[in-house]
């Protein structure tokens, strides 16, 4: 509708003016117009009385269709009737019988003198299948909603199932008949485990039986006698009326004992990657446990990254990659007698172009009272710092629990030389005496982080002072 008022513009000289008279007498069925010296043009459009067939030309191309339909003789005649210096001819309507062949549409009277702002709201009532524009007399149609990318779900909260606390009861009485299962050989338990059965009236003879057996398992003098004189002293004070009351509060002591280094190892997202470096004597079973270690960490869905670092020994290297290759995970290795913190630096360089989270890196055994091998560990660690001044993120020194009281001077020499940050006691299962977990949490203070208790990967357990004790000593006689 928009393109009736395109039309060409006239040639300055050859425009022919026509007076009001000539014009009334051409187009006898023009409405009166207004004052002529006002030059108004604001005679409203009146909109169709009935809709336009479907065959109108859509809005958004109103105006190229419209102007291909008209020919040159009703375009001539469009702007013979409009001329733009005489404001009172402007509302001159165009003639039915001229627009409505070229059209092909039924003769629909209308004024031509349009305003812009008019044929726009004409174009817009007017909607190409056939509905007029909403206004006061037509309800408006509902807004399409705009295409838009799914919002995310919300989880349905009432449908997850959480554990209940008799399902929490289970699982932790389970984890227990695991560790008694497997510690119940132990000499500590075997020592403990009968005591009472043997003796158990509430007398000195028992606090005796009961120091024979704690200093055998290898708790440590003086940690076994500060236990038993504070028993003595409860026991002179009636505080036991039976030797259960003994035994419960026997228990009580050594979880105390444990309790303060029972810290579970937490893996720093913000360390990309978080270095984590073995160490520990001869044959205490370090590669082993970084193998149960991958495994353990590749259920926890991290990505992890294991460096050879232990150079000298026939064949570690191959075991390691054979643990890699179990578990799905690289291994940075170099070949035999090469440097171990050249393979160290190597890794921590591939494992932060990979954006690995973990990395974890074995080392040679050595004795500890060889300094020349205790200083190459220092070597490593200042090595790897070049690339990351906050590593090693943890230092975890592996224990035989088998070893007796030498672990106490094994790690006293670790810990000098690298800072231990982290304990992992091996080899619990079996004839193990286990008592030097005690005098290692008496003297150190320093968090045993996880424990071995069988050959599976996963019998290297979180360090559970609860079950670790339980396993040692039954809950009651009766048990």
């Amino acid at each position: 509708m928009v393109s009736f008022f395109r039309r060409k513009k006239p040639e300055p000289g050859s425009e022919r003016r026509y007076s009001t008279e000539e014009l009334a007498a051409a187009f006898p069925g023009a409405p009166p117009q207004g004052n002529a010296s006002t030059g108004a043009t604001e005679a409203k459009a009146p909109l169709p009385s009935h809709p336009v067939p479907a065959t109108a030309p859509s809005p958004d191309r109103t105006g190229d269709a419209a102007a291909g339909a008209l020919d040159e003789s009703a375009a001539l005649a469009l702007s013979e009737a409009v001329q733009p210096d005489r404001a009172p001819e402007m509302s001159a309507p165009l003639p039915p019988e001229v627009a409505a062949p070229t059209l092909d549409v039924d003769p629909v009277p209308m004024p031509v003198a349009l305003p812009i702002e008019a044929a726009e709201a004409l174009v817009e009532a007017v909607r190409p299948d056939g509905s007029s524009h909403p206004g006061a007399d037509a309800p408006a149609r509902p807004a399409q909603p705009r295409a838009s990318s799914p919002a995310p779900s919300i989880p349905d909260f009432s449908t997850l199932q959480f554990r209940t606390p008799e399902e929490i009861a289970a699982a932790q009485a389970a984890n227990k008949s695991a560790w008694r299962e497997r510690l119940g050989g132990s000499t500590l338990a075997l020592s403990l485990g009968g005591l009472f059965s043997r003796n158990p009236r509430l007398d000195d003879d028992l606090l005796d039986e009961i120091e024979t057996a704690l200093i055998t398992a290898d708790v440590g003098v003086t940690a076994t006698t500060q236990l038993v004189e504070g028993l003595r002293r409860r026991m002179k004070a009636r505080e036991f009326v039976d030797a259960n009351a003994l035994l419960r509060a026997l228990r009580g002591e050594l979880i105390a004992i444990l309790r303060p280094v029972s810290i579970p190892l937490e893996i720093d997202r913000n360390a990309r990657p978080f270095v984590l470096l073995t160490v520990g004597v001869n044959g205490v079973g370090k590669t082993t446990t970084i193998g149960k270690l991958a495994r353990r960490f590749k259920d926890e869905q991290r990505s992890l990254m294991l460096a050879a670092g232990d150079t000298f020994r026939a064949a570690a290297v191959a075991q390691l990659q054979a643990w890699g290759d179990r578990n799905g995970v690289p291994v940075v290795a170099q070949g035999q007698n090469a440097d171990a913190a050249s393979v160290a630096y190597d890794a921590l360089q591939s494992a932060k172009a990979r954006g690995t989270e973990v990395l974890i890196a074995d080392t040679a055994g050595r004795l500890h009272t060889q300094q020349g091998l205790m200083a190459e560990l220092g070597k490593i660690r200042r090595v790897i710092q070049k690339l990351d001044a906050n590593a090693p993120h943890e230092v975890l020194m592996v224990i035989d629990g088998t070893t007796g009281q030498n672990a106490l001077s094994q790690l006293r020499q670790f810990h000098a030389a690298v800072r231990v940050t982290g304990l992992v006691v091996t080899k619990l299962d079996g004839t193990a005496k286990g008592g030097v977990v005690f005098a290692l949490a008496r003297e150190f203070n320093i968090p045993i982080r996880f424990a071995g208790i069988g050959e599976r990967p996963e019998d290297l357990r979180v360090f559970d002072p609860e079950a670790f004790v339980d396993a040692l000593l039954p809950e009651s006689l009766a048990t």
